[in-house]
């Protein structure tokens, strides 16, 4: 996922500056004291994993690093590198821009709905979306594991060129879809796989539709809640609750200042969630290891039927129409990479990911922020992937 944007004004960078994440560990701003470096000295496998962050961090020329791993949800290692800002030493209970992880949740929260008899995971979608095209051909599964047909409007180039010039619009659910709906489908729904985020700009307001209840207080109820994610939270601004881990990025050419870029672009509003590293390693867990779904909705949760899906068509070109197989393949807004359970957001700076083994029950957390040298790519999941090669060379997590 990519965007860019513009400076802050004056009186944002005051504001910004005052909320920095300056605040020591002790604090009691919220993301202080729960979530805070690990007491030295570290355990092997804690050197092990801070080692690795540390050199990947001076390769990859990162501003700020943020690392949680854990075993059966006991801390090996939580730290911060770097800095949020000039001078501003970065802190593991920063909040940052979790982007797709809402994704997970949705998945987790649709099939909680159809454990509870109140949908099918195979209803097609008019009744709540009767102005959808292609509705009565749609499905709540299609949406939530990306077999819709539906384009991905951030690739339009469109909506590329509106974003980079108006970093702080606020955009609406209504804008957004339309335009994946300029373009034709990819292919026949549920016969092929392709990444969009307007499934879940539409899964969202297909379950409020459902439950009759606004999107971030149902997954408050249903997920984050129950998993006591307390720093995990919808914002409908850009606003970042404090203290705040500040990003940067290159994308408009110049390296400049991108934290409180307007975020409304990357899914529907009620469910553009910031959270830290702490809140991000729990929720790995706690969805990678299906805590929240019977055993039968866990193993949908990882394979709605993906599985075999993908490839290129006369209309799809491979680099859309990804194959999916066993070892790699898109869940019920989850990604399948070798047993890992993963969601890896990557936009305006913000780089991150959370990755669960179940059969190890190993969390790993990372986020990452930019300087001006920093290769393209997301390097959180970079440096994820060499932490996973380290404490389960079995398990290799090849995201790609």
């Amino acid at each position: 996922m990519r965007a860019c944007g513009a400076l802050l004004s004056a009186a944002l960078l005051a504001a910004a500056l005052q909320t920095a994440g300056a605040a020591p560990a002790s604090a009691t701003a919220p993301g202080g004291p729960d979530c805070v470096r690990t007491e030295r000295p570290l355990g092997g496998q804690g050197r092990q994993v801070l080692d690795i962050t540390r050199r990947a961090k001076a390769e990859f020329r990162l501003n700020a690093v943020q690392v949680r791993v854990t075993v059966d949800g006991r801390d090996v290692v939580t730290d911060a590198l770097g800095e949020s800002m000039t001078g501003v030493p970065a802190e593991p209970g920063m909040h940052f821009r979790a982007g797709s992880v809402v994704f997970s949740y949705l998945g987790t929260a649709l099939l909680q709905l159809v454990e509870e008899g109140k949908v099918g995971l195979d209803d097609t979608v008019e009744r709540w979306l009767p102005d959808l095209p292609h509705a009565d051909r749609i499905t709540l599964r299609m949406l939530g594991n990306a077999t819709s047909g539906l384009h991905d409007y951030v690739t339009d180039p469109k909506f590329g060129a509106v974003l980079e010039t108006h970093p702080f619009r606020q955009w609406t659910p209504e804008e957004l879809v339309g335009y994946s709906l300029s373009h034709p489908l990819w292919y026949k729904p549920g016969t092929n796989w392709s990444y969009s985020h307007a499934n879940f700009v539409l899964l969202v307001a297909a379950l409020e539709k459902i439950t009759g209840t606004p999107i971030d207080q149902f997954l408050r109820e249903r997920v984050t809640g129950p998993l006591g994610l307390r720093n995990t939270r919808n914002n409908f601004t850009p606003a970042i609750p404090g203290p705040v881990l500040h990003s940067f990025t290159s994308d408009r050419g110049l390296y400049e200042e991108s934290t409180f870029w307007n975020p409304s672009w990357t899914t529907a509003p009620g469910a553009v969630i910031t959270t830290h590293i702490c809140d991000l390693a729990r929720s790995a867990q706690g969805i990678g290891s299906g805590e929240l779904l019977s055993p039968s909705s866990y193993r949908t949760l990882l394979d709605p039927g993906t599985v075999g899906l993908g490839g290129a068509t006369k209309k799809c070109p491979a680099t859309v129409c990804v194959k999916q197989t066993e070892d790699r393949h898109f869940g019920l807004g989850v990604i399948v990479v070798n047993d890992w359970v993963i969601q890896n957001p990557s936009f305006s700076g913000y780089a991150a990911i959370k990755a669960y083994l179940p059969s190890k029950r190993l969390a790993i957390a990372v986020s990452a922020t930019k300087t001006a040298k920093t290769p393209d790519g997301n390097m959180a999941q970079q440096i994820a992937e060499r932490i996973a090669a380290r404490l389960s060379p079995d398990d290799p997590m090849t995201v790609g």
